[in-house]
């Protein structure tokens, strides 16, 4: 089902639409180094093929779990006797700091044209001496009706089971356990063909007693880690160590990425525990360098003590929340003009113009507080901040409460 067309592809239409920049690239017959970042099964390996077959250059494929700097090099060496080759390099997350070295000659001499695909963001995961050769394109979700979409395709080009009468009666299952990777749905759709012999009504219950027996079959091309990694943040935000205990052994086990497991853990210290425990945000930073340094197998003991650290640890995603709602005003509201009296005043001529005038410095009155409005006009009196219910952020509240009043009463 994978499509070689441009315009067989499903999705994605802000980058291969009529105005999309892929899509100009390719008739314009000149393709940069990118890099496409995105959740798993939304065509990133998909779309690279197609860039290749469209602007007919010789392709070569790596993956990032298997590959190592031999056969990067492999691949330069054979690039140099053909004309602009492009390299796809599947998870290039996974690829350590030499490994990706490897790729910067090359780039910057065009011998290749690098495409990498992450599901990572690229900013933490590449190299920033190879990330600055390179575009960065953002693969979006499938939305439920490219999904459905695609479902149709498969059911009508596949060439054994549009001879079959398949009805879609119920969709809400087969959404839900692929969770919008189309390779997943795809591979649950041949699950159910396979399993089903001759006419098929694929009905909600249906799809969930398949999908239970045999998750290993649909989940076969290993994106059973983002289920794994969604129950352990799961278990450590509900406040159950052995689960998330439970939950790191099987990401161990089956060699997960310790950074990936890691930088989850960072991420959160901060979104649901926050103030309600700040060392959390301190252990788990100092766990993430920590792994780094040490890796497997010894790495697995760090991980596990902060895990049992974080989920037996107080809960609050205040902070989380309150970001949330900041963001909504700022979308709402555009950019308010800041109070003349906390603008930055470094020239004369902004003086003249009352930038600075009424400032008070906090440190100047009693307790280092002094009460004014920071926020501009239109939003003023806003609370975005609301603390948590546990000890530590009760005396938050209580400090701010003295401070501020009444904005900071139950």
């Amino acid at each position: 089902m994978r499509p070689a067309k441009l315009d067989e592809l499903i999705g994605q239409e802000h980058l291969t639409g009529p105005n999309g920049v892929i899509r100009r690239a390719i008739q314009m017959g000149s393709i940069p180094s990118m890099i496409f970042w995105g959740p798993p099964g939304v065509g990133k390996t998909t779309l690279a093929n197609i860039i290749a077959h469209e602007v007919k250059k010789p392709f070569y494929t790596l993956s990032a779990i298997n590959a190592g700097v031999k056969d990067v090099r492999d691949v330069i060496e054979k690039a140099k006797h053909s004309q602009r080759s492009i390299l796809f390099i599947d998870e290039i997350h996974r690829f350590n700091k030499s490994q990706q070295d490897a790729l910067l000659g090359a780039v910057e001499k065009g011998t290749i044209t690098l495409i990498g695909a992450t599901t990572e963001n690229p900013s933490f995961e590449v190299n920033n001496a190879l990330l600055s050769r390179c575009q960065v394109y953002t693969l979006r979700a499938l939305t439920e009706d490219k999904l459905l979409e695609l479902v149709h395709q498969a059911l009508t080009r596949d060439e054994e089971i549009r001879t079959r009468n398949v009805e879609i009666r119920e969709h809400q299952a087969l959404l839900n356990i692929s969770g919008g990777d189309g390779r997943k749905l795809l591979n649950l759709v041949e699950l159910i063909t396979d399993a089903v012999p001759g006419d098929i009504v694929i009905t909600d219950e249906l799809v969930m007693d398949l999908a239970q027996k045999h998750i290993a079959i649909y989940d076969k091309n290993g994106e059973a880690h983002y289920d794994i990694i969604s129950a352990f943040i799961k278990s450590i935000r509900g406040s159950d160590p052995n689960a998330a205990l439970y939950y790191l052994a099987r990401m161990v086990e089956g060699g997960e990425d310790v950074k990936f497991i890691a930088r989850r853990l960072v991420i959160l210290s901060s979104e649901d525990i926050g103030n309600a425990n700040p060392t959390a945000l301190i252990l788990a930073t100092n766990t993430f360098q920590a792994v780094n340094i040490i890796g497997y197998p010894e790495a697995r003991i760090i991980l596990a003590q902060c895990v049992v650290y974080l989920a037996s640890s107080p809960k609050s995603n205040a902070s989380y929340m309150g970001i949330g709602k900041a963001l909504q005003v700022v979308a709402e509201t555009g950019d308010l003009p800041v109070p003349l009296q906390i603008r930055n005043a470094p020239t004369r001529l902004m003086k003249n113009m009352d930038y600075g005038k009424g400032y008070q410095y906090a440190h100047d009155f009693e307790n280092n507080f002094v009460s004014m409005e920071f926020l501009p006009d239109k939003i003023k009196g806003t609370k975005f901040y609301e603390p948590g219910n546990n000890p530590r952020e009760e005396e938050l509240r209580k400090y701010l409460r003295n401070l501020w009043k009444d904005k900071y009463r139950y």
